[in-house]
């Protein structure tokens, strides 16, 4: 029985796993998890929610805010709610009606980790979807994936993007000649192709890649920054802060995002919100997010990457095309309408209690 904050004889219809949400840089998991709880209880005042969070995060858990209409409690053991949502595709023992986010897949699907790790992550999927009653997938190219991997019915998953967090003010720095790229460098994120690509961008661009260089394979995919006859044009930033992150956005020129695979791909969002236009590959789920508001490649065709990155650079009415098409893009991408099907989700599965 998890620890409870409140009167023995308060009751909570609805918890979530509030775990991920915590911090001020956050990941693409806990941005979810925070524009989901939130939005929950923010729609929906007059029920009353449980956030959950596991032992290594609660006590840190104090310092962050709660709505009025919702409590902190320990995950410890089944979940005492109605409904528990696992926002982060991790259930080790279901509540009375469980749901769970399902992010991506690809660790089964590639070698993108080390073995041990692979295995541990396949178990943890498997737990998770053969203890939920229901599954979000945040793209349709993950609810394939769901389906065929993990053997799950397809009624039983639901398909709710994530949304676009747009800039509140509009960009106040110059843009400047830089293609820039926001990841962790590992594998997946097929860094070494996009460096080999940017060599045959025209003088006086730079390539800017941000994110922690620590992933599965980085130090492979680093090697090609060190090997590049352009090294002088190229900034490896390491991790940088939200706030470095938004200026980078206002900055560039071009995003390039040729991953290998993605269970969604946030950045592609963030960037068409900045009116950055955007390369990306023709894989997973990134034809999904961009629509044809970008230009898309094979990302293991270094040839056809560098002739997208060619096209953008030399010619500003394409960027400046691709750019509003994104930031229309973008914007259908909203927050509230994730909330919504959220909640459309536990009304299937408890209806007299989702009034």
């Amino acid at each position: 029985m998890p620890v409870s904050l409140d009167a023995p004889g308060d009751r909570y219809v609805f918890g979530l796993d509030a775990t991920y949400s915590l911090g001020r840089n956050l990941s693409g998991v806990g941005v979810y998890s925070r524009q989901i709880m939130h939005g929950l209880a923010a729609t929906h005042p007059h029920h009353r929610f449980a956030y959950y969070y596991r032992p290594h995060r609660f006590l840190r858990s104090f310092g962050d805010l709660t709505p009025r209409n919702a409590r902190r409690r320990l995950l410890r053991g089944a979940p005492h709610v109605d409904l528990f949502h696992a926002l982060n595709q991790r259930v080790e023992q279901r509540a009375r009606v469980t749901v769970s986010t399902f992010h991506d897949l690809f660790v089964m699907t590639g070698e993108y980790s080390s073995p041990e790790f692979r295995a541990r992550f396949s178990e943890q999927a498997r737990e998770a979807a053969k203890n939920s009653d229901a599954i979000i997938a945040v793209s349709r190219h993950t609810a394939d994936q769901v389906e065929q991997l993990l053997g799950i019915e397809r009624s039983r998953i639901h398909v709710v993007p994530h949304g676009a967090t747009m800039p509140s003010d509009p960009p106040n720095v110059p843009r400047e000649k830089i293609i820039l790229f926001i990841g962790a460098i590992q594998k997946r994120k097929n860094v070494g192709r996009l460096v080999r690509a940017f060599e045959r961008v025209q003088a006086g661009w730079r390539l800017v890649l941000a994110g922690a260089s620590d992933g599965y394979g980085a130090a492979q995919e680093l090697a090609a920054v060190e090997l590049s006859p352009r090294r002088a044009d190229i900034d490896v930033l390491g991790y940088v802060t939200d706030g470095e992150r938004q200026t980078l956005y206002q900055r560039a020129s071009v995003f390039a995002f040729p991953s290998l695979d993605e269970g969604f791909g946030m950045p592609l969002l963030e960037a068409m919100a900045h009116r950055v236009p955007v390369v990306t590959s023709r894989a997973s789920a990134m034809p999904e997010v961009v629509g044809d508001a970008a230009l898309l490649v094979d990302p293991l065709d270094e040839h056809e990457l560098a002739e997208a990155l060619v096209h953008l650079t030399s010619e500003e009415e394409l960027r400046e095309r691709l750019a509003e098409a994104g930031l229309i893009r973008a914007r259908q991408f909203r927050w509230e309408d994730a909330v919504a099907k959220t909640w459309q989700v536990y009304q299937i599965l408890l209806p007299g209690l989702c009034d």
